[in-house]
């Protein structure tokens, strides 16, 4: 493989503003619960993050706009309901939002995109949160009942102007119910709320006081006051976060650096303490109310925990710096064997810490990169097309990587071989969502959720190829309309697949050179693509997060473009093939049908010279899509392979018919290769279970993003990491060993072993704690490194063992050094037998390459002598000896953000 690393390409991440779990702990009768993190960014999206059981897979983003942020999540779970016939109910998950305005705005994770919002007649809203539906009886008895409320559920919103605001989210609405309190001061702004219970919420406020307010009447039930700010600050102090102790005592953490802890039942201080040298700006409590986390501007994050006994008191147990700037928010999550802690802030990495083994496990970074990458190439035009927020960059890369080795002029050649030539913003205050190009670079779509727009990319003339001319193309209006999550053109660029309200895939023919100008256009009249009808209980679907699990997050068509694939978050894959135009036909296999509704017909698709195409072509169920197999979980990589039935295959599998090569990587993880048409997994797929695979891949963390095939080979990456596998050869069963080589192999990669931890690292080994390098810095004189006893250097920094010494990325370096590399990974597995010495490596892997945006394939530029058939095109790749692609890194050192407090004696080196 030939890579061109590129860090030119521009992809800035957001900062964290808010993070909210749908259910803050879980009971044993919730288990089934479906738990979901939200992250908000100042950009305007949302996250939504899958616990996983430790593996946290980010499952869709909803995309905000111009001029817009997230400032604070709440999640509303309503209760559990029990059916005349037994079955649970599992109460529904609403998710609402504010971004500094006087707005509040619901979410459909369905649609993936706002549902509906309310305002009233108050100022900005600064803090948001959910009136609690359980009441507890007021007896002194523990073992005393309490009572859910099926009505009058209400939000509470704190604004600028010191007001308490209710909204009312009774029968699955949003609306403006009444203003509970007015601030008689307007210094006094509503900056942070909890509730202690149903009747009583604690708001921190920015005037040096806790206001406590019954919810029944809105009086004041008592002011706590914090004094005035330390020596040469502000006059007033700012609470920036308030929570309560499992409904008793109350904790707060504000601008002068302190954690307050106030007796529930008098409202008076207990306890101070000063751990941070800066505002505290965020505050995590356990689900028992044992432990406390707080966040602040001096990057800190500090535990506290109650001592035991008759004078117990809260003290602190450690700090650590996990953010390179800010701890803005936090969110605890304790059930189903997780417990942990989200952090975020300006530096745009999620942080999650273990709660309960805190001290005991390691934290876990996780990626500030998406996992969909927002990354496209047009292999034939060596364009690579990036896209953020509301705008796309296109570069193009103008000579092979061959050509680039022996240049005389060194970097600065490799300099001039890039250039950005076209940027196009997009009309609308909608962020991108989805973009693609076709691979010959002429025809880009780009959609948001709520238009999709489409351009002809053309070169200026022979003499100015590196000039784009961007030209617009009609999108019928009816389809624009309604937005896509998810836009993708077919290899031989004819079909435009385009995914709508979450669920719904439709395809649009895409006319070649029916102009004067040679310009493609959109057919008027989309198709609509029939889903198998999957038997999902009525229950399911009525409850939790409704139908979000069907929203449809990858699409895939086959290199000759025949066949497409789409996967949703339920692990279930729809496949549709293309053919001649035939009457409808019942499936019968599982209750499911052909698509025959009225919308698909197409009788008016192609008005191009046809070939070896004979009457109509029509988009059909695979008549054996039914017999996929469910995945075991979300998917993360959908993917074609190069091969084409009926056409010279290179295989050495005998056992494998003539059939495409469906492959499927899932968040487990598993990896499963399909025949689709067929219905059925291949007999690689069969003979190599996960359990078979190199215990580099199944030790990983962060999940796989894309896929890129050359022949047999698959070239798997994440955003740490980069593994081959040839699927022509079987790998063999690792072998268990304790050996001193096999440990040091098991510690390679960002992440341990995911063990039975409790959902963020692994366990702290002995001796983790200390130093690992240990710089003496004298002014005026130069850094001196102290030695150390037993020093342990970073293994992600090194490669030995993941590649050749010569450092070389290309399929023939690692076939010459396989007897090297055989040696070293011997115990793992992935020694080359004699059957497999001739075909090269059946696994390789390397971690040189971080964060990884994206991968995408590229060709030689051959001009107008590449042929435009099908045939041609689908076997692009296949006809090049050497896969040539684009990796993109961003890694945050190079990404500008607001300047971050320093203590004294501190300094940025």
């Amino acid at each position: 493989m030939d890579i061109h690393r590129c860090r030119f390409v521009p992809y800035p991440p957001s900062a964290i503003n808010a993070v909210a779990f749908s259910y803050p702990t879980l009971s044993r009768h919730q288990r089934t619960a479906p738990v979901r993190l939200a992250i908000g960014r100042a950009n305007g999206d949302i996250e939504i993050w899958n616990p996983l059981n430790g593996v946290w897979h980010q499952e869709t983003i909803l995309h905000g706009g111009k001029d817009r942020s997230i400032d604070g999540l709440v999640w509303v779970t309503e209760p559990d309901q029990v059916l005349q016939d037994g079955t649970k109910l599992i109460g529904k998950s609403r998710l609402f939002s504010i971004g500094y305005t006087s707005t509040i705005t619901e979410w459909d994770l369905e649609k993936g995109r706002p549902k509906k919002q309310a305002s009233g007649m108050h100022g900005d809203i600064w803090c948001l949160g959910a009136q609690p539906f359980v009441i507890t009886s007021n007896g002194k008895d523990k073992t005393d009942s309490t009572r859910v409320v099926q009505t009058g559920k209400k939000l509470v919103a704190g604004t600028i102007d010191g007001s308490l605001v209710l909204y009312s989210i009774d029968d699955d609405d949003l609306r403006f119910d009444r203003i509970l309190v007015r601030s008689s001061s307007k210094k006094s702004k509503m900056v942070s709320i909890a509730f202690q219970n149903r009747n009583i919420v604690v708001v921190g406020c920015s005037d040096s006081a806790i206001r406590v307010y019954d919810m029944r009447n809105g009086h004041v039930l008592r002011k706590m006051t914090l004094g005035s700010d330390l020596a040469g600050g502000s006059k007033d102090i700012i609470v920036w976060s308030v929570k309560c102790l499992n409904g008793r005592d109350i904790v707060s953490g504000d601008s002068t650096g302190q954690v307050c802890i106030w007796d529930g039942k008098t409202y008076t201080q207990a306890q101070r303490l000063q751990a941070h040298n800066q505002d505290v700006l965020s505050l995590a409590v356990s689900a028992d109310g044992s432990t406390i986390l707080s966040g602040g501007m001096d990057r800190r994050t500090v535990l506290y925990r109650k001592t035991t006994g008759s004078g117990s008191r809260w003290g602190k147990v450690w700090h650590r710096r996990y953010h390179s700037h800010d701890v803005k928010t936090m969110a605890s999550f304790e059930g189903n064997g997780i417990s942990v802690v989200v952090s975020g802030g300006p530096d745009a990495s999620p942080i999650v810490l273990p709660l309960r083994e805190a001290g005991m496990e390691n934290h876990r970074a996780l990626p500030h990169l998406p996992q969909s990458p927002p990354l496209q190439s047009a292999p034939r035009n060596r364009l690579i097309v990036s896209w953020w927020e509301r705008e796309v960059h296109i570069w193009r890369l103008k000579r092979p990587l061959k050509d680039l080795v022996n240049l005389s002029d060194g970097d600065a050649g490799i300099d001039k071989n890039r250039k950005l030539l076209a940027r196009i913003l997009v009309k609308g205050e909608a962020n991108i969502t989805s973009a693609t190009i076709s691979e010959d670079g002429s025809l880009l779509v780009v959609s948001t959720t709520s238009d999709i727009k489409a351009f002809y990319l053309k070169p200026r003339g022979d003499a100015k190829r590196d000039e784009l001319k961007v030209s617009k193309v009609n999108v019928p209006e009816d389809i624009a309309a309604q937005g896509a999550a998810h836009v993708q053109i077919s290899p031989d660029g004819r079909w435009l697949c385009i995914v709508q309200v979450g669920s719904k895939a439709t395809v649009l023919p895409i006319l070649q050179g029916s102009n004067s100008e040679n310009k493609p256009e959109l057919h008027p009249k989309a198709i609509r693509l029939q889903r198998i009808k999957r038997k999902i209980l009525k229950h399911l679907l009525l409850g939790g997060l409704g139908q979000y699990d069907r929203t449809i997050t990858h699409v895939a068509f086959s290199p000759d473009s025949k066949m497409l694939a789409v996967a949703d978050l339920a692990g279930y894959i729809d496949t549709w093939v293309l053919g001649p135009s035939r009457p409808r036909l019942q499936n019968g296999i599982d209750g499911t049908h052909d698509d025959a509704s009225s919308d698909n017909s197409s009788d008016s698709e192609h008005e191009e010279e046809g070939g070896d195409r004979e009457g109509d072509l029509r988009w059909t169920q695979n008549p054996n899509g039914s017999l996929i197999p469910r995945l075991n979980a979300a998917p993360t990589v959908l993917s074609f392979s190069s091969k084409i039935p009926g056409a010279n295959s290179s295989t050495l599998d005998d056992e494998a018919p003539d059939d495409y090569v469906l492959l499927a990587i899932t968040a487990r993880p598993q990896v499963l290769v399909f025949h689709p048409t067929l219905g059925s997994i291949t007999p690689w797929s069969r003979r190599n279970p996960i359990s078979r695979f190199p215990v580099e891949f199944r030790n990983l963390r962060d999940l796989v993003k894309g896929a890129l095939w050359s022949g047999d080979r698959v070239w798997l990456y994440g955003t740490t990491f980069l593994f081959m596998l040839d699927m022509s050869q079987d790998l063999t069963e690792p072998v268990p060993t304790d050996s001193a080589s096999g440990g040091e192999l098991a510690k390679q990669g960002t992440k341990r072993k995911r063990g039975p931890d409790s959902g963020a690292g692994s366990k702290t080994e002995v001796g983790a704690m200390g130093p690992t390098r240990i710089l003496r810095h004298v002014q005026g004189e130069e850094v001196e490194e102290l030695p150390l006893d037993g020093p342990v250097s970073d293994p992600m920094d090194e490669d030995e063992l993941s590649q050749p010494a010569e450092d070389s990325e290309s399929e023939e370096s690692d076939e010459e050094a396989q007897g090297e590399l055989a040696l070293l990974r011997g115990a793992q597995g992935k020694s080359v037998s004699k059957s497999q010495s001739s075909s090269g490596l059946p696994f390789w892997h390397t971690y040189k390459y971080r964060p990884i945006l994206g991968i995408v394939p590229l060709a030689e530029d051959e001009g107008d002598e590449v042929p435009n058939g099908v045939t041609e095109t689908a076997s692009l790749k296949e006809l090049r000896k050497t896969l040539e692609v684009a990796l993109v890194e961003r890694p945050l050192w190079d990404v500008d953000v607001p300047d971050r407090y320093f203590a004294d004696g501190e300094s940025e080196r």
